[in-house]
């Protein structure tokens, strides 16, 4: 049985024609009536799949207007980098003692960022950090000698973008309490990443096929882009 919410948000918004993003938004946040601040998510559905290749995206986007997420950061890193890392505001910083504590599941963070120094050593820990995708990735900054900037990006509003098999691709632009200029300026950003990934990629056609917006627990609505991506 339906709930009396549910019952209230709008039927049928698949077809309904697109809409760009500025005019959405509030429809969007009218629809958010739950008790908590529910979270505002994009859905693309991109051009992946070609003729000789597979196009497989992976990489993050600093948001500008953060997510409205505390995350939870530790850093395997040398003693001699272990002040900058705190200073930095990492909530774990360790080094061989946690490598091995996280070898026996101790995973008690979000994020994880090392040095090349100590991915050698954490590489060995593929089963225990893959199937979590805690495991660092120097694509996605998580692999630096700049400890304090890596802190800096995964505390101050950092979202990671990746496709699955069949091209679906979610991120969020944060939160309803969030003003429509702070979610416009993440999902700008969201664009703009996307656009030099497919720069990247030997792509032809468009990348972008489809573009929606929903919230956690609303209905979802068809984005019109001002551009093709």
């Amino acid at each position: 049985m339906s709930s009396k919410r549910f019952k209230k948000l709008p039927e049928k918004t698949k077809d309904l024609n697109p809409e760009v993003i500025e005019k959405l938004l509030p429809e969007v946040k009218k629809n958010c009536t739950t008790k908590f601040d529910e979270s505002l998510d994009l859905s693309f559905q991109i051009n992946n799949k070609q003729k000789k290749s597979e196009v497989n995206i992976r990489t993050v986007v600093n948001l500008p207007g953060g997510t409205g997420k505390k995350v939870k950061v530790a850093v395997v890193c040398e003693d001699s980098k272990a002040q900058e890392a705190k200073d930095a505001g990492a909530d774990i910083v360790g080094s061989d003692e946690f490598v091995e504590k996280i070898k026996g599941g101790e995973l008690n963070f979000e994020k994880l960022i090392c040095t090349p120094g100590m991915m050698i050593k954490l590489s060995k820990l593929g089963k225990v950090l893959g199937p979590k995708g805690l495991m660092p990735n120097p694509k996605l900054g998580s692999v630096s000698e700049n400890i304090k900037q890596a802190v800096t990006d995964a505390k101050s509003g950092q979202a990671e973008i990746r496709n699955d098999k069949d091209g679906n691709i979610g991120v969020s632009i944060g939160k309803k309490s969030f003003s429509d200029d702070k979610l416009l300026k993440n999902f700008k950003a969201i664009l703009d990443t996307l656009e030099k990934e497919k720069s990247n990629n030997t792509l032809k056609g468009d990348l972008i096929k489809n573009t929606f917006v929903t919230s956690s627990m609303g209905v979802s609505y068809k984005v019109k882009l001002g551009k093709v991506i």
